[in-house]
């Protein structure tokens, strides 16, 4: 049973950002800092990557856990009310990124998914930021 009434959880929802989330902020600053330069959210790019590289041909989803269902994360556990309505917004969530992923390697853009867990280790990050995009 949602605690909250309908109207405090469309505020609650509406709050939840899509870009610029501090999971993002932290592996642009990352990217800016190792010389790296990009552009944000490309509307003409399937899936409108959070970071688009053109010069190295490569896009960067950053995921938060939760939404996007990261396999084995703790982050990514499912709420135990109204299981039938997550089941398919989280699903389709992670069908629609395989659908992004697909179209962008088809054009033969490399893609990278950041998690959300892992800018909480931000030296493992970079490296692999900088061993995935050279």
């Amino acid at each position: 049973m949602d605690v909250l009434t309908p109207e405090q959880r469309k505020k609650t929802m509406r709050a939840v950002k899509s870009a610029n989330t501090l999971p993002e902020l932290i592996v642009r600053k990352m990217l800016f800092h190792a010389g790296f330069r990009f552009r944000l959210h490309r509307k003409d790019l399937p899936g409108k990557p959070d970071i688009v590289l053109p010069r190295y041909r490569t896009v960067v989803f950053v995921h938060g856990c939760f939404w996007h269902q990261h396999p084995g994360c703790k982050n990514a556990a499912r709420p135990s009310s109204r299981q039938e309505y997550w089941q398919n917004k989280l699903d389709k969530n992670v069908s629609r990124d395989a659908s992004h992923i697909s179209d962008l390697e088809a054009d033969r853009w490399k893609v990278v998914v950041v998690w959300e867990c892992e800018t909480k280790n931000p030296e493992m990050l970079s490296q692999r930021l900088k061993a995935e995009i050279i």
